[in-house]
């Protein structure tokens, strides 16, 4: 059920912005539908009083790896939070978003939406380590985007950067903490973790701690609290959801998670109770300082993700109650008051609580949900907020190890954080619903503040932005009236949580004169007078606290890392390749030939030189070639004798009995030519240095050790074999495991297809910056789509047109589609015979090749390759007019669709409950064919040959195209300079 959720979300991201195009904002309308069911089945499992649910699918068997998940009572309740909130926010996307005008993609934002619930989802419901550090990651870039939707922004793009940082730093350490505590235990399973937490060592307690770095950073405690304010440059709805429901809640539940087995370690408990009331603290002062209700709420998160750490990693029985009630009630309160702000912001314009006027008056049920969303945040009656609190204070009066302990001190660093939540909550209320946050009237001819602009006419807010934060505090008032059946839910969890000795509680709205009432009178009447003594004072832009600044400090160490980077590079890297490749070469003879001369290696008994006569004088030629290219003064020359070295280690792989290997290198050998001669044309025909006997001398004798130190690390490596070759029972296991007999392409496209699919994103990655390098211009790119508009127009005309004569009607003979476009100073009659001959011809092969494959020689690379050879014809022949002609589409359409259909190779096993590219097959017996052996990891094959298709046509349209246009260009330039 988890997958089929999972994947769900995947689609409607995937869909999202099709339907944003399609349907405009109804469409967040549409994909909310998906959370709010997710979020309905959470709740009905959440109130079943089921034992945990547990499903597993096989993941990649040889490793034990699984996709394994859990749903028991924190990962259902989390599952609601997220999902919930996520329908809510999506629907007030609906009318806070002005599709038409938004600087935004409100198409990659509904997809980033369900998306981060989906990751969320997997996150909070694994049962695994490894697979909860992949969504871990997944959020972390889903979040990226988000925080940077405007684009245009760059506050925006600078806090949706920093966040990436700070996350991703932090969940790299949570890995190499996995890495510990699955090693130490011998197992990633988290139920196994925490039911048998392994013995404490120092191996433990680094990966304790290395796995709470990775939740406090993306929790923002201190010291990484200053990316979540930064990140209020992200729209409201975005800051609503990943701040009050989802991303920061991450870190949170990974200390819930935790905490029934590892709350009693040191280091837990320092970093847990120390980081948590500091950042509780820190947050709440600063939070009552804030001008602008949206940062005033994003300090108050900060605040508050410290309490709820604090709670939920404390360790009692008692506190883990009273933490999952603050969970919920933070979900639900906070995400209630951004979208409230989102709505004071739609409506007037501002945020400023200097500027606010009259909100209360022209929006009294929006005013209604901000005071009781306020209202539960400061720990008031009847709320859920108060329950949640009024717990949690009960649970920390008596320190198991008296008051002077971490625990006592904790209480009281808790207290006092209440005092200023409440403080804050109320100049939230103050600033927003009332007009005491305005400056004071000026003397007549004192021009305003320079930040106070203009006012903003009253947009009157719809039903949707006002009902949506209403129905979330209404919620908070629900579930506080209900207290005492959500803690029968709740107690599930915090049943299993008794690490540390604490009192017994209980949810509720009166449990008499109790002390911690009497503290949270306290803490009412000290939080009020605190705002008092804030309100009392000018509501001007408030000073730092402290002379150090996490922020500054992030921006001094990320110049510092610049500047060392630019040092550091310039040092080692001079700008001369011959430098470089020299340095490179120069510790590769120095490190392995010492170990080799000096670290007695076993030699080889025996050498055999080759196999027969035609083997030495293939490696004859190519000595020679390799001799002459060194020698060659022109760079052309240089390039066709490298090729010729190319040419005869096919020839050598062929000699050897490796076809497939023989035809791959001369395609490839092929296709570096071509690319070489087209670079070529921008480069001198002679290189420019000319070096000294000297110089070639060394560069010789560097040349020479190289080549020495190689051949004889292979001896060695021949001589050190302890195992027994990978290569025996590879024919019988190829047929058995992959269905073929080609055991190349069975291991590229069944036995390692993971690194195949790896390699396919590397080679998007380098077609996307090779074409970035070239295209750096907007308008030569607009300038391509144009002609490929064109071409797309003008293939019903590819029929030659009749002309009139002297002998009648005939039609027009062309060899190649666009030879009227050329000038007659660049065709040539024979290559574009040759090429009307050849290249239908060449792309049926190419075809046999990808089909044949999995039997023969052959596969989607080498097929790919052949493809794009043919197209490197058309080039030839007709330019970029030809090469438009015969393929008129964009390389990154092919290779997008060439990544996703290797990718859906994979998923679709998962989905019919066989592991990932798990391989079929079937003989069918086709009328006129005859019979037909199918495979189903053909499809990987088809993914991979439409990649190296497109890789070839961004390569050609680059390279070839491109540099057309640039030497066009500089002519031009040249022509009317000389005029």
């Amino acid at each position: 059920m988890v997958l089929t959720v999972l994947g769900a979300h995947l689609l409607a991201a995937v869909l999202a912005p099709t339907l944003v195009r399609l349907l405009g904002g109804r469409a967040f309308a549409v994909l909310a539908l998906l959370p709010a069911l997710t979020a309905a089945g959470a709740a009905t499992f959440l109130l079943a009083d089921a034992p945990p649910r547990v499903e597993e699918l096989t993941w990649v068997a040889d490793l034990g790896l699984a996709l394994s998940f859990r749903l028991d009572t924190l990962a259902l309740l989390m599952s609601l939070v997220v999902a919930g909130v996520g329908a809510l926010v999506l629907l007030y996307c609906w009318h806070y978003l002005d599709v038409s005008t938004t600087a935004g993609s409100p198409g990659l934002l509904g997809g980033a939406l369900v998306g981060f619930a989906g990751a969320m989802l997997g996150l909070v419901t694994t049962d695994d380590l490894l697979l909860l550090y992949v969504f871990w990651e997944i959020t972390t870039v889903l979040s990226y985007l988000l925080v940077g939707y405007l684009t245009t922004s760059a506050a925006s793009t600078r806090a949706a950067r920093q966040a990436l940082v700070v996350t991703a730093a932090g969940g790299l350490s949570m890995l190499v903490g996995i890495v510990l505590l699955g090693d130490a235990a011998g197992s990633y399973r988290i139920s196994e973790l925490v039911a048998d937490p392994p013995t404490t060592s120092t191996s433990v307690a680094w990966g304790v701690g290395l796995l709470l770095v990775g939740a406090i950073t993306k929790s923002a405690l201190v010291p990484f609290h200053f990316w979540l304010p930064g990140a209020m440059a992200a729209p409201t709805p975005v800051s609503a959801y990943l701040h009050a429901a989802a991303m920061v809640k991450a870190g949170v539940y990974l200390v819930a998670r935790f905490a029934p087995g590892y709350a009693d370690v040191p280091v837990w408990q320092v970093m847990v109770l120390v980081l948590g009331g500091l950042t509780m603290l820190l947050g709440g002062v600063r939070a009552t300082r804030q001008l602008d209700l949206k940062l005033l709420l994003a300090y108050g998160t900060v605040s508050q993700l410290g309490m709820l750490v604090l709670l939920l990693g404390y360790g009692s029985e008692a506190t883990a109650l009273a933490g999952l009630t603050l969970l919920l009630a933070h979900a639900l309160f906070k995400s209630s008051l951004f979208l409230t702000t989102g709505a004071i912001d739609h409506a007037t314009g501002t945020r400023d609580i200097r500027r606010l006027r009259g909100v209360r008056q022209q929006a009294p049920w929006l005013a209604l949900a901000g005071v009781l969303a306020a209202m539960s945040m400061a720990g008031l009656p009847v709320l859920l907020g108060f329950v949640g609190k009024e717990a949690a204070v009960a649970a920390l009066l008596e320190p198991a190890d008296g008051w002077w302990s971490l625990q006592g001190a904790t209480a009281v660093v808790f207290v006092a954080g209440a005092v200023l939540t409440m403080a804050y909550s109320l100049r939230f209320v103050w600033g927003a619903f009332t007009d005491g946050a305005r400056p004071p009237e000026r003397p007549a001819g004192q021009p305003a503040p320079a930040q106070v602009p203009a006012d903003h006419p009253w947009h009157a807010p719809g039903p949707v932005l006002v009902g949506i934060p209403l129905t979330l505090a209404l919620a908070g008032l629900a579930l506080g009236v209900t207290s005492l059946p959500l803690e029968g839910v709740l107690e599930r969890h915090t049943s299993t949580v008794g690490q540390v000795a604490g009192p017994s509680v209980h949810l509720g709205l009166w449990h008499g004169w109790s002390p911690a009432l009497f503290v949270s009178i306290g803490v009412w009447v000290l939080g009020g007078l605190w705002w008092w003594l804030q309100a009392r004072r000018p509501a001007e832009v408030p000073i730092p606290l402290l002379p150090f600044d996490a922020g500054r400090t992030y921006q001094l160490i990320m110049r510092g890392l610049d500047r060392t980077a630019l040092e550091a590079t310039g040092f080692m890297s001079r700008g001369s390749l011959p430098a470089l490749l020299g340095t490179i070469f120069i510790v590769l003879v120095l490190l392995p030939g010492t170990v080799l001369l000096l670290g007695a290696p076993p030699w080889p008994t025996e050498v055999r030189i080759a196999d027969s006569a035609a083997q030495v004088a293939v490696a004859a030629l190519v000595i020679a070639a390799a001799v002459l290219a060194t020698r060659a003064r022109r760079r052309l020359r240089a390039v066709f004798l490298v090729g010729v070295t190319g040419y005869g280690t096919a020839m050598l792989f062929l000699l050897h009995g490796a076809p497939d290997l023989a035809l791959t290198q001369i395609l490839v050998e092929t296709v570096s030519l071509v690319v070489l001669v087209l670079v070529l044309r921008r480069l001198s025909g002679r290189f420019p240095d000319d070096p000294s006997r000297l110089t070639r001398r060394l560069r010789a004798t560097l040349g020479v050790a190289v080549g020495a130190v190689v051949g004889l690390g292979a001896l060695v490596a021949t001589s050190s074999r302890v195992h027994d070759p990978a290569g025996i029972g590879l024919p019988e296991r190829s047929v058995d495991y992959g269905a073929g007999k080609n055991i190349v392409n069975v291991i590229l496209v069944d036995v390692r297809a993971w690194d195949t699919m790896g390699e396919l994103s590397v080679v998007l990655a380098c077609a996307t910056g090779v074409a970035s390098l070239v295209w750096l211009r907007g308008e030569a790119l607009e300038g391509v789509r144009a002609g490929l508009r064109t071409a797309r127009g003008a293939r019903a005309g590819l029929r030659a047109r009749p002309v009139e004569t002297d002998t009648g009607s005939l039609p027009v003979s062309r060899w190649i589609t666009v030879a009227d476009r050329l000038g007659p100073e660049r065709r040539s009659v024979i290559l574009e015979i040759v090429t009307r001959l050849v290249f239908h011809t060449i792309l049926l092969w190419s075809v046999y090749l990808l089909l044949a494959g999995h039997n023969q020689p052959g596969g989607g690379f080498a097929a790919g390759i052949m493809a794009g050879l043919a197209l490197c014809l058309r080039f030839l022949a007709g330019r970029g007019y030809e090469l438009r002609a015969a393929l008129p589409v964009m390389p990154a359409a092919l290779l997008g669709t060439g990544l996703f259909i290797a990718a859906g190779s994979a998923v679709i096993p998962m989905l019919l409950g066989s592991a990932a590219l798990r391989t079929w097959d079937t003989y069918l017996t086709i009328p006129l064919i005859g019979e037909v052996h199918l495979v189903t990891s053909l499809l990987f094959d088809i993914g991979v040959y439409l990649v190296v298709i497109g890789l070839m046509l961004d390569v050609l349209r680059s390279l070839g195209s491109g540099i057309d246009a640039q030497i066009a260009r500089e002519r031009e330039q040249l022509e009317e300079a000389s005029r």
